[in-house]
């Protein structure tokens, strides 16, 4: 395998692995310690004052140590494991010129961009607490996790779409070479 495979591997893999992380322990712990509302990076369409004010006041003590701590630690590699490893698959795997490559292999950067904004917008609200949560502060949150969303699906949906040209490229080929 060439270099570029390994280190899409490997920064998919490290993604992943983070990701079950994430999703088997602190995303459920937070949502568990404030009466099962969903943690603020789980509202890819954003939420508003009252949701974020709602979320602080339910979040026990214990919940907002995991927000703080664990969950914002694996946040700090997860978005660029992420990005790197969707950046050079949708580079490999996009059947276009150089240029397309690069504004492709960029969607998950904006996306980690937006993940990093998200993390210290998020720890922020966390760190003031219901009662000095400010309806801006909220807003401007809100507004990242949206964007973060937006450019993390778009490249998911991209490295299927490439995936499947991928695939009907290599059938054909296969299917070429037998006549």
């Amino acid at each position: 395998m060439k270099p570029i495979g390994i280190a899409t591997w490997t920064a998919l893999s490290v993604a992943a692995c983070l990701y079950a992380v994430t999703t088997l322990w602190t995303l459920p712990a937070i949502a568990q310690a404030s009466g099962g509302l969903p943690p603020f990076c789980m509202r890819p369409g954003g939420y508003d004052f009252g949701e974020a004010h709602a979320f602080l006041t339910a979040l026990s003590e214990k919940g907002r140590t995991l927000y703080l701590g664990p969950q914002q630690r694996l946040d700090l590699v997860f978005p660029a494991a992420l990005a790197l490893g969707l950046g050079l698959a949708l580079y490999r795997l996009a059947p276009l010129n150089r240029f397309w490559k690069l504004f492709f292999a960029a969607i998950p950067v904006a996306g980690m961009v937006f993940d990093y904004l998200e993390n210290a917008a998020v720890r922020a609200m966390l760190v003031a607490g219901p009662s000095a949560l400010q309806p801006e502060q909220v807003e401007t949150a809100s507004r990242i996790t949206t964007a973060k969303s937006v450019f993390d699906s778009a490249a998911y949906g991209l490295l299927l779409l490439f995936l499947i040209l991928w695939a009907v490229r290599r059938r054909r080929g296969a299917s070429a070479s037998r006549d």
